[in-house]
């Protein structure tokens, strides 16, 4: 089985967003024919897991400072109607900590996420800023992973906030319990992910927003050495198709073990899911 580790079931809200046209731009035909004004069925999200085998989709609530563009409670209705299928990942508003941290229980304990993800990016705060603190704290607290985005940042807003060194290193050090999973590679900074997934037994890698004809050298290079455990698929969808996030996956050159801990095995570990 393929687990996505990043996904989403998107709103019309989240895909009218004005910040997301650089990605539009850039993935011009992958949702050909799809409006942007209405909601889509979940059917739609299924239909493209389906045509690349991907068994299981991690898909993610967005909260930010203009509102949630994917609610928790929308998350867990997409959910509903297919649990066997998708799994949610919660988010919350950092500016309001106590509440975040009573939403962050009610995400795990009633609507059995798996994971809670905050972008730095959409603050435009780095991750080691007071307000994420409370987030890491809880996620420690419930043992769920706290998910977040590296590298540069492909909505129209500012990328600093995504280096891994200084603030992953950073917040990794400050909590070492702290599952961390970190999506979209990291690229241009991928060697410093690569040192601080090293570094730290709980950092995580997820491929997500790139295809893997677009994985950088290094990447592909640890992922074949020492990095077999630590590194994940995922596709960022809608952004981009399963299917097309694995063309030319053969071309890797992934021994089998590596292949499976890539694909499904990694994800299954991390975020508590069966592997079958």
């Amino acid at each position: 089985m393929i687990i996505d580790a990043w996904a989403q079931h998107p709103t019309a809200r989240h895909l009218a967003e004005p910040m997301f046209e650089s990605l539009r731009r850039w993935t011009r035909g992958d949702t050909k024919g799809l409006s942007t004004i209405t909601d889509w069925p979940l059917s739609v999200t299924l239909a493209a897991m389906d045509e690349a085998g991907v068994g299981k989709s991690l898909i993610s609530a967005w909260e930010g400072p203009r509102g949630s563009l994917i609610s928790n409670d929308e998350v867990a209705g997409f959910v509903r109607q297919a649990p066997d299928r998708l799994a949610g990942v919660g988010s919350v508003d950092i500016r309001r900590p106590r509440e975040a941290v009573k939403e962050i229980r009610r995400c795990v304990r009633e609507l059995g996420f798996k994971a809670i993800r905050v972008l730095p990016w959409l603050w435009e705060v780095p991750p080691t800023h007071a307000r994420f603190y409370p987030v890491y704290d809880e996620c420690c607290e419930l043992g769920v992973p706290f998910c977040t985005q590296v590298g540069h940042t492909g909505p129209l807003m500012p990328s600093d906030v995504g280096r891994p060194i200084p603030y992953i290193d950073q917040v990794a050090i400050d909590f070492p319990e702290l599952v961390i999973v970190c999506g979209h590679i990291g690229y241009p900074w991928t060697e410093e992910m690569i040192a601080v997934a090293t570094k730290h037994a709980n950092v995580y890698i997820d491929t997500s927003a790139y295809t893997v004809k677009r994985y950088p050298t290094n990447l592909v290079a640890y992922l074949r050495a020492h990095g077999r455990g630590k590194v994940m698929f995922g596709t960022n969808w809608p952004m981009i198709a399963p299917k097309k996030a694995l063309e030319g996956f053969e071309a890797l050159g992934l021994d089998d073990a590596t292949q499976a801990a890539f694909l499904c095995g990694n994800a299954a570990r991390v975020f508590g899911l069966p592997a079958t």
